[in-house]
């Protein structure tokens, strides 16, 4: 990582050039994906890259700029451009910018591991997947098999006029397969682990654990008993659906919802803005007493895990909904002082050459004290739901509808016969407050969404929802299928 004395220099061009506060962050990030399908290497990929940003206040209003030449003309240079931008900026009409305090850091972090991914030849990784996906196509009936997997390392180096200089190594793993299945007058899918693969930070043993082979018939069964299973009926009646796709509840109806910056209006790019409108802070009733979620950068596992964001905040473990009500957002230095909100270290940019912005982080749907399996117990008439295969939702977050890989019939707490093409709907409020169960901490797994997109220009970012299976009654079911 790059020393001191460079980022000293960054920060002392800036504020010579007339900045009142600055910031800069040095980072190199090592990607790799692996994808094989139907017996051959899809794709191979292995990318390094490594730069700078400078992020700059002057009379109000953000500057940004970025380079990957790390030279001391171009730190002069780059740096003076960020000032020049937010002088720009800074006179078109707008609410001037200001920062609510933190501490000043000097501190580093790495992501905890027990296995280096280094330690794993690439011949390793690529059997790995290959015997998984061997896996698949030995189900007759599948007819397009994939397995694969992706390792992130990223290195950065933060430090700030008010004093911090943070050193951070992250690392991220993740890995799927997926089995799609082709009939005559129809097609069906099932993916592993959950919806999108498990992806979580550590090393090699993330992707050990996915167990990818010891699945992989399983999954191939799966998807092509779909082709002749019954179609999911349509009506209202009680869900109780998988931790994956909770999860991806979560992500869609609370984790965008909750992010400060479009509560404000001050970003709708992909997303939308929110119906969750800062005058319903603290009274809202967003769900049920049961529905308790946290955004916990500090989360062991989960996938958006680090000691710092990238404006130097500390990752601190803040409530978002509690015993139902809505209690906080997902806030940055430069939004956190208009609602009175406290920062959980949420703002990340896709890599060293993106501005920092408000990300879902670890959002997490806390436990229940259900085992399970028990969730059943007492529904009369349901459908267990599991895995997302669609998904739409309104730009305030509020109106939605979900497709499911798989479905069971629920009759007299009983998992029974098998359903295809499961789908549910609602509003978002009505949807949680319907939650009467939640599974227990013995079923709660830290999913990891590895591509979640927003803003101008795109960035892809990773984030978290902890979950376990949940059960909710009186729920739209069969929903563009007659229901």
């Amino acid at each position: 990582m790059q020393s001191e004395a460079h980022s000293q220099r960054v920060l002392d061009t800036a504020v010579k050039r007339g900045a009142t506060y600055a910031d800069v962050r040095f980072g190199s990030t090592h990607d790799q994906h692996i994808e094989v399908r139907n017996g051959v290497i899809n794709s191979l990929s292995d990318a390094e890259s490594a730069g700078f940003s400078v992020r700059v206040l002057v009379d109000g209003a953000w500057g940004f700029a970025s380079s990957a030449d790390i030279t001391e003309a171009e730190l002069d240079r780059i740096a003076s451009q960020a000032v020049d931008v937010a002088r720009a900026s800074a006179k078109t009409d707008g609410r001037p910018i200001s920062l609510v305090p933190v501490p000043a850091y000097k501190d580093s972090y790495k992501t905890p591991r027990e296995i280096d991914p280094d330690s794993i030849s690439l011949n390793e990784r690529v059997s790995l997947l290959l015997e998984a996906e061997r896996e698949l196509r030995a189900v007759k009936g599948v007819t397009v098999a994939r397995a694969w997997l992706d390792v992130w390392r990223t290195q950065k180096y933060f430090a700030n006029t008010e004093g911090s200089a943070i050193e951070q190594e992250i690392l991220q793993c993740g890995s799927a397969i997926h089995a799609l299945a082709v009939g005559e007058h129809d097609v069906q899918d099932r993916c592993f682990p959950g919806t999108s693969g498990l992806y979580q930070t550590g090393g090699w043993e993330i992707v050990r654990k996915a167990n990818l082979r010891e699945n992989a018939r399983r999954i191939g069964e799966e998807a092509v008993a779909l082709l002749n299973a019954d179609q999911c009926p349509s009506g209202t009646m009680d869900v109780i659906l998988s931790g994956d796709q909770v999860s991806l509840q979560i992500h869609e109806s609370i984790g965008h919802a909750l992010e400060l910056d479009r509560v404000l209006g001050w970003e709708a790019n992909f997303s939308g803005t929110s119906f969750a409108t800062l005058d319903k802070l603290g009274s809202f009733r967003y769900g049920s007493e049961h529905v308790n979620v946290v955004i916990d950068m500090t989360c062991p596992l989960a996938l958006a895990t680090h000691g710092y964001d990238d404006e130097g905040v500390k990752a601190t473990p803040v409530y978002l909904i509690r015993d139902g009500i809505l209690v906080g957002y997902m806030a940055g230095r430069d939004t956190a002082g208009v609602a009175n909100v406290p920062l959980s270290g949420c703002v990340r940019a896709e890599y060293w050459g993106r501005l920092p912005m408000i990300r879902i982080g670890n959002v997490n749907l806390e436990p229940g004290s259900v085992p399970a399996e028990h969730l059943f117990d007492d529904v009369k008439q349901g459908v267990y739901m599991e895995s997302n295969r669609s998904w739409s939702i309104d730009d305030k977050r509020l109106n939605f509808q979900f497709g499911c890989q798989i479905g069971y019939e629920i009759k007299n707490g009983k998992k029974g016969r098998l359903l295809k093409n499961p789908t549910y709907a609602g509003m978002t409020p009505a949807f949680w407050r319907s939650c009467d169960a939640i599974g227990d901490a013995a079923s709660w797994v830290a999913w990891g969404t590895p591509n979640c997109g927003k803003g101008e220009p795109l960035q892809t970012a990773r984030s978290c929802q902890g979950a376990a299976p949940a059960r909710f009654r009186n729920v739209s079911v069969g929903v563009g299928y007659g229901g």
